[in-house]
C-alpha cells in the first residue's frame, strides 16, 4: 500500500513538473509567435500575446496528436521509462531553458526535452534503449526545419516582390499589416499544435510506464490534453519579453511584408512537421524564416554574428540538456 501511494505521489509530482515545463515552454517561446508582429508595429506587445495565446489553445481542435504519439511511444523502447527517467528528462530540459532564457538566446525547448529524454534513458539503459527511427527524424529536423523556414521565407518574399512590383510602398505596408494578422495566427496555431503535444507525449509516456495508461490506448487521457494546451497558452500570455527584441529586430529589421513572409513560411513548416508527427523547434523554424526574408534584400541585412550565436545554442542544446538529465536521473535514484 505504501509503495502504491509513493508511486502515485511521484507520478502526480512529475505530471505537475511536466505541466510547469509546458508553461515555461510557452513563456520561453512566446517570442517566436509574437516577435515579428510586434517588431513591425502591427500589434502592441500586450495585444500580441493575447492573440498568440488564443491561437495556441485553439490548436487543440485543429491537429491530431501525432507529435504526442512520437514522444510518448516513438523515442524510447517500451519498459525502459520510469519515474526517474522522466524526472531527469524534465529537469534537464527546464534547466537548459532557464539558462538560455536568462541570456536572451532563443534556444529550442523542443530539443531540450528530446535531449533530456535521451540523456536520462542512456544513463539508465544505454543507447540501445532508444528507438532509432523516432530519434533520427527528430534529429534530422534540427537542420530541416530552419532550412525549410529559410527557403519558404525567402521564396515568399521574392514572390511578393514580383506580384506587387509597381505598387506604392504605402499601399504594400497597409495591405500586409492586415495580412500579418493572418500569418501570425497561422504561426501561433502551428506553435501550439507542435509544442503542447511534446508535453502531452512525455506525460503519456509517464502514465504508460507507471501503469495509469495502457500502451495500446489510441489517445492519452483528456485531462492531459486540456491541461497541456491551457498551460502553453498561459505561458505565452505571460510572454518571453527578453527574447522578443532578439527575434524581432536584432537579427534583421522587418517590415509588415517581411513579417508576413517569415510567419507564413514558418507556419507552413510547422503544419507539415506536425502532420508528420515530428517534434520540431518553433525557434529554429522562425529564425530560419526571418533570416531568409532578410537575406533577400542583401546578405548584410542579416546580423550573421548574432545568428551564429543562436546556431551554437542549437548545437549545444541536446548534449547540454542530455548531460544535465543524466546527472539528475542519477540523483533521483538516490532520493526516490
Amino acid at each position: 500500500m505504501e509503495s502504491a501511494q509513493l508511486s502515485l505521489w511521484l507520478v502526480a509530482m512529475l505530471v505537475v513538473l511536466a505541466i510547469a515545463f509546458d508553461f515555461m515552454n510557452g513563456f520561453h517561446d512566446a517570442a517566436n509567435s509574437i516577435a515579428t508582429v510586434v517588431s513591425t508595429g502591427v500589434l502592441k506587445p500586450q495585444h500580441a500575446v493575447l492573440f498568440a495565446a488564443f491561437f495556441n489553445f485553439v490548436a487543440l481542435f485543429v491537429f491530431q496528436l501525432s507529435v504526442a504519439a512520437t514522444i510518448g511511444k516513438g523515442i524510447v523502447e517500451p519498459g525502459v521509462v520510469d519515474a526517474n527517467v522522466v524526472f531527469g528528462a524534465l529537469v534537464g530540459a527546464i534547466a537548459w531553458n532557464v539558462i538560455t532564457w536568462w541570456y536572451g538566446i532563443p534556444s529550442s525547448s523542443s530539443h531540450a526535452l528530446i535531449g533530456g529524454i535521451v540523456g536520462a534513458v542512456m544513463a539508465k539503459a544505454g543507447p540501445g534503449a532508444l528507438i532509432t527511427g523516432g530519434v533520427s527524424k527528430t534529429m534530422a529536423f534540427i537542420l530541416v526545419s530552419p532550412v525549410l523556414g529559410f527557403l519558404l521565407g525567402s521564396l515568399l518574399m521574392v514572390a511578393v516582390a514580383h506580384v506587387f512590383r509597381g505598387t506604392t510602398p504605402l499601399r504594400i505596408d497597409r495591405l500586409f499589416r492586415r495580412g500579418q494578422l493572418v500569418s501570425a495566427a497561422m504561426y501561433s496555431l502551428g506553435h501550439g499544435g507542435n509544442d503542447a503535444q511534446k508535453t502531452i507525449g512525455i506525460i503519456w509516456m509517464l502514465l504508460i510506464a507507471s501503469g495509469y495508461a495502457a500502451a495500446s490506448d489510441p489517445l492519452p487521457p483528456l485531462w492531459v490534453i486540456w491541461s497541456c494546451y491551457i498551460a502553453i497558452a498561459l505561458g505565452t500570455l505571460f510572454g518571453g519579453w527578453r527574447i522578443v527584441k532578439t527575434m524581432g529586430q536584432r537579427i534583421t529589421k522587418l517590415k509588415p511584408v517581411g513579417g508576413f513572409c517569415a510567419e507564413t513560411g514558418g507556419a507552413i513548416t510547422l503544419f507539415l512537421a506536425t502532420g508528420l508527427g515530428i517534434p520540431v523547434s518553433t525557434t529554429h523554424t522562425i529564425t530560419g524564416a526571418i533570416v531568409g526574408v532578410g537575406s533577400t534584400r542583401r546578405l548584410s541585412a542579416v546580423r550573421w554574428g548574432l545568428a551564429g550565436r543562436i546556431v551554437w545554442a542549437w548545437i549545444f542544446t541536446i548534449p547540454a540538456s542530455a548531460l544535465i538529465a543524466a546527472v539528475f536521473y542519477g540523483l533521483s535514484r538516490l532520493v526516490f
